[in-house]
Order: C-alpha cells, then structure tokens, then sequence
C-alpha cells in the first residue's frame, strides 16, 4: 500500500454515538476514506465482505452477533487489520491484544486512538497484517489452515482464553479471576457470573462467553448456562428424561439433552 492510496476504513459500533465519534476522530486524519459503516454484526459482514477495507474498527459486544462472531464469519484469514473496540477493562483483554492490530476500551481519549491509529496505519503499510490470522484463529480456537505432511492442531492454546472478567460495580472496576467463577447464567443481554455467595453482571452474551473460556475448563450445559467442570459431583438422569448436574455445594442446574452426552464425555463418563 502506498502513501497515495487512501486507507478504507469500516467503523463498526451498535451505539451511534460511539460510531460519530470515531468518524469525527478519523476526518482529522490525513488520507482516510470511511467506506462503510455498520450498527450490528450481521452489517459488519456484509460491509467488510463488499467494501474489502484495510481497517476495521469493531465493537466486541454487539446484539445478534458479537464481534467475535463476526470474525469468525468472515475468517480470520480473510479479516483486514481489526482494532477492538470494547468496555472491557484493560485486565480482561490478554488475548485481543495479540490477535488485533490494538483495541479501544470505551471510554478512550484522543491521545489513545491517535496510538492505536497510528499503529493500525504503520503495520498496513508494511503489510504485516497476515500475520494477525493465526492469532485471530487462536482467539477464536480455530485450528491452523492445513499444511500438507503436517498434523494440525485445532486447539488454541491457553493463552488464547481469558483468564481474568472485568465487572463494573459502583462506578468502579472489579476484576474477577475466571478460575474462581463457579457457574455462569444468561439473563437477557447480560450474564451473570456465580462465585461462591457473591453474584455479578456483565454485559455479555453467552456465546461470546463461551468462546473465550477454556474449554478443558469450562462446559455450556444449556444454551442459558456455561458451568466449571472440576464443581460437577453428580450427573443426573431423571426418569422424565430431565437432564442435570449437582455441583459441590448443592446447586443444581439443568442440563440440555441434545448437550449430556457430550458431558458424559468430557467427565470421562461415556464408552
């Protein structure tokens, strides 16, 4: 890409505000063409898929497809440069730090964007945005493309999932630890994270949840609850065909049935 060429950019955001906002920001910039821009996820495939941009600035939580989900969609081989956009804190970002070009967390300053920017710009025009795919496959626990007369690893590792939740409380900041959430549950738009005697609310789909916990961790038992598969104590199959798990401590949670065999599975309970 030379310097002559424009760079395309597609914004990306369910919030209007936060869409002008990044518009208002990027005509301050010098040979910048906004292309596209798209209010929810199903749009933002459409866009980068027609418009081919260079850039994409995408919002992580989205209704009807997150952005994770987007990137899934489109490819992580096929994605331009992609700067997150998100109200996560800083703590819960490990793994968009490596597989994006940067991230934003809401709400961020112009000194901010100007980095992430600017950054953004330096590895387009060295083209080394190629080298993002394989992060972004490991983000999304898709295995490497297939080499031939190599074994591929489908797995990402476990650096790819998250390990800590930033949950606002009061106008401040709490990071809870992944390794200490007991069980999680949708409520709407939000999920809601049990750890121990103390509940907290993220805004979060469950989807999006379950493709950044680890799987050898973590196990969606029902399309409403993601449960930690070191509390499960007892399964159980009751005589009307009802489905569930005990956990140490007496919570019991219903599991789907098309999902128990598979969880038979993983608690080494099957064959």
């Amino acid at each position: 890409m030379t310097s002559q060429k424009p760079l395309r950019i597609v914004i990306v955001d369910d919030e209007l505000l936060a869409r002008q906002r990044l518009e208002d920001l990027l005509r301050d910039e010098d040979n910048v063409e906004i292309v596209g821009q798209a209010h929810n996820g199903e749009a933002a495939v459409r866009a980068i898929r027609e418009l081919e941009p260079d850039l994409v600035f995408l919002d992580v939580q989205m209704p009807g497809k997150t952005g994770l989900e987007v990137v899934r969609e489109i490819g992580p081989d096929d994605m331009p440069a992609t700067i997150f956009v998100t109200a996560y804190d800083r703590y819960a970002l490990k793994a968009f730090d490596v597989a994006a070009v940067d991230y934003l967390v809401k709400p961020f300053d112009d000194e901010r964007f100007e980095q992430a920017f600017r950054r953004a710009r330096r590895m387009i025009e060295l083209e080394k945005v190629d080298r993002l795919s394989s992060e972004l496959r490991a983000l999304l626990g898709i295995g490497a493309r297939p080499v031939s007369g190599s074994a591929t690893n489908s797995a990402a590792p476990s650096s790819a999932y998250i390990e800590r939740i930033a949950v606002e409380m009061r106008g401040q900041t709490r990071v809870v630890q992944v390794k200490q959430v007991d069980y999680i549950v949708a409520s709407g738009p939000y999920a809601e994270l049990y750890v121990g005697e103390k509940r907290y609310i993220i805004r979060e789909r469950m989807q999006s949840l379950e493709e950044r916990l680890d799987p050898a961790r973590f196990f969606r038992i029902h399309r409403s609850t993601i449960v930690r598969l070191d509390l499960i104590e007892t399964l159980l199959r009751n005589p009307g065909g009802d489905y569930a798990v005990l956990l140490r401590g007496g919570i019991k949670l219903k599991v789907s049935r098309n999902r128990f065999e598979e969880l038979e599975a993983r608690m080494g309970l099957s064959g």
